[in-house]
């Protein structure tokens, strides 16, 4: 069978805005064919399905909604990770 998912991280130092990067990855039977990154600002293909992708989602709104992520995911979840850790340490 095929198999496609995809990957959403926070990378974190700190719980402050500049210290986070939000990726999302697209697999194809595990083959990483497309990547959004927010330290890149735009959808990056790896293969040629994923470069034609990738050039549909940076002209359209996608871009701009997961540019919008790192805040609104990632500032979020990393401050509840960052105070959970420091009570526990």
């Amino acid at each position: 069978g095929f198999l496609h998912y995809v990957v959403t991280d926070c990378e974190f130092n700190s719980s402050k805005l500049n210290d986070i990067e939000y990726t999302e990855s697209y697999y194809y039977n595990k083959l990483e064919i497309i990547r959004f990154s927010s330290s890149v600002g735009k959808f990056v293909g790896y293969t040629e399905v994923g470069i034609k992708n990738a050039e549909r989602l940076n002209n359209g709104p996608e871009v701009i909604a997961r540019r919008a992520q790192k805040e609104s995911y990632c500032l979020h979840n990393v401050g509840i990770d960052v105070e959970s850790d420091l009570t526990k340490s």
